[in-house]
């Protein structure tokens, strides 16, 4: 375009130097020059940058895979839409982990749906664990995690350490992706049910002359539903504000760090260290089971972000020995290494590396030095995230026109049980309008009964889960609001209340 101008005024001036060959010459006025105005069409307008300070529309502006317009992706939409509060709950367990996961994500250049997986798996929530022994935000199960370098121990398990298991999680679904011909959909499917089946459903269809889009692949019923309602989950979240889905802002910033503390060490150190509760620290660090990390390692501790250099500081003044508690034991006569390890709450291995025992042989009158927890820091995680299940801060609440104690439950995320524990109410829940109930209690629950979200197998019944879990099929309804549903299908998530003392093999 400023080529054509120039060329054009250019000739316009040899024109009328032409014309001065044969014309008088006028007297000279004054030029005023005046910049060529370009068309309006021509002239670009720079929007500015979208600013990026929400983790969810961070999300929703990278997503890419098509929604299909199949029937249970819309039937799993409608179910979100139909459960706005299960988003609410889910956005706020998220809030520590999901910055993390989206880096790690977009570092491998990765789909960004896979960050709602999650979600589909466990609802995001480190503590959930389904019958075939899956564990964790990404339910990975012990081969599959010993496989991509996350290890468990007496002391630990690695499936529930986010950062750990979401490393791993990713691992694998690239190489499912390797292995399933580079499709997205059957490496998701695959994450679901091996990619085995899916390779050989791939098969099958070739051989027929069918489709081999996932849609047309004969797959396991739970699997054919799983990778719909991942596709379900991400247009409502890409379109949370159409439908009405209040999701928590989470802010676009680091919200965990994770910190080389070198070797074991004593959590309710580390919480003070780090100015923290010790529940706190635990609840960010759900893969330790015990009182302090393994002497084994992994030799990292996940921190608040803002608390990651001061942590730093004051750790780097401590030397190895003051990271734990020591206790100076006199070996008893009848005594053996697993008894006072029982004892003392820490693992036979540790008290022959911690004394230099080549076996177990040991004799009464000497003494060992065997590492203990602070007083008060030796509940284990799965206590601990027990006790904030079923006891959260004290708060209440009055009741009114319309509430029964499963919609206040679902409200505050609690059991109904636990809400008549609270409240001493009648087994039959009775509520009158006005009366104040306490939601979360000053006293410890049992420690062995927790709240766990349940997957649905192929062949599950009601009465097989209440049987495995020790439970009655009536609070099984009653505590997924199931009265209306003659049946459930695999890859659902069920709420329970189990004692795990008391669950069946």
């Amino acid at each position: 375009m400023h080529k054509s101008l120039y060329i054009f005024i250019g000739g316009m001036a040899f024109l009328t130097g032409c014309q001065t060959l044969t014309t008088p010459k006028p007297t000279p006025e004054p030029i005023a020059i005046q910049k060529p105005v370009e068309p309006e069409d021509t002239i670009v307008k720079v929007e500015k940058p979208v600013e990026i300070t929400d983790v969810w529309q961070r999300i929703s502006l990278q997503m890419e895979m098509p929604i299909d317009d199949h029937k249970l992706v819309n039937q799993y939409r409608d179910w979100y839409l139909a459960n706005p509060r299960h988003l609410e709950i889910v956005s706020k367990r998220a809030e520590p982990y999901l910055h993390y996961i989206v880096e790690e994500l977009e570092k491998r250049d990765m789909p960004i749906e896979i960050a709602l997986l999650p979600i589909v798996e466990s609802s995001f929530d480190p503590s959930a664990y389904s019958a075939s022994a899956a564990s964790g935000l990404w339910q990975l199960t012990s081969p599959i995690s010993n496989h991509f370098g996350v290890k468990s121990d007496w002391w630990y398990d690695g499936r529930r350490d986010v950062p750990a298991a979401t490393i791993a999680a990713l691992d694998f679904l690239e190489y499912l992706y390797d292995r399933t011909g580079e499709n997205w959909l059957y490496a998701i499917a695959a994450y679901n049910t091996g990619e085995g089946r899916v390779n050989n459903a791939v098969r099958r269809n070739k051989a027929a002359g069918k489709s081999t889009e996932f849609w047309a692949l004969s797959l396991p019923r739970e699997t054919q539903r799983y990778v719909p309602q991942l596709i379900a989950l991400s247009d409502v979240i890409k379109n949370a504000e159409k439908y009405g889905i209040n999701l928590t802002p989470i802010s676009n910033e680091p919200h965990i760090a994770i910190v080389d503390i070198q070797s074991q060490m004593d959590l309710k150190l580390a919480a003070d260290l780090a100015d923290m509760n010790i529940n706190e620290l635990k609840s960010l660090n759900p893969g330790l089971d015990r009182w302090a990390t393994s002497p084994d390692g992994p030799h990292t501790l996940v921190v608040p972000y803002d608390k990651k250099d001061v942590f730093e500081q004051k750790l780097a003044q401590l030397d190895l020995k003051s990271k734990l508690n020591w206790h100076r034991y006199k070996i008893q006569s009848g005594d053996t290494v697993s008894h006072i390890a029982k004892r003392f709450d820490t693992s036979p291995s540790f008290i022959r590396s911690s004394n230099n025992l080549k076996n177990n042989n040991i004799r009464a009158g000497r003494y060992l030095i065997i590492p203990v927890p602070p007083e008060g820091a030796d509940l284990t995680t799965d206590e601990l995230l027990a006790q904030n299940q079923l006891t959260p801060k004290a708060m209440t609440y009055t009741v009114k026109s319309g509430d029964s104690l499963w919609v206040i439950a679902r409200q505050f995320d609690v059991s109904v049980d636990a809400l008549i524990r609270w409240n001493r109410l009648p087994k039959n829940g009775a509520l009158s309008i006005g009366k104040v109930l306490t939601i979360g209690s000053a006293t410890s629950s049992n420690a062995t009964e927790r709240t766990v979200n349940y997957k649905v197998r192929s062949g599950d019944s009601l009465a097989r889960i209440a049987n495995r879990f020790n439970v009655s099929v009536d609070d099984l309804i009653k505590w997924n609001k199931l009265h209306n549903t003659k049946y459930i299908q695999p890859g659902q998530m069920l709420r329970l209340v189990v004692d795990v003392s008391k669950v069946n093999a």
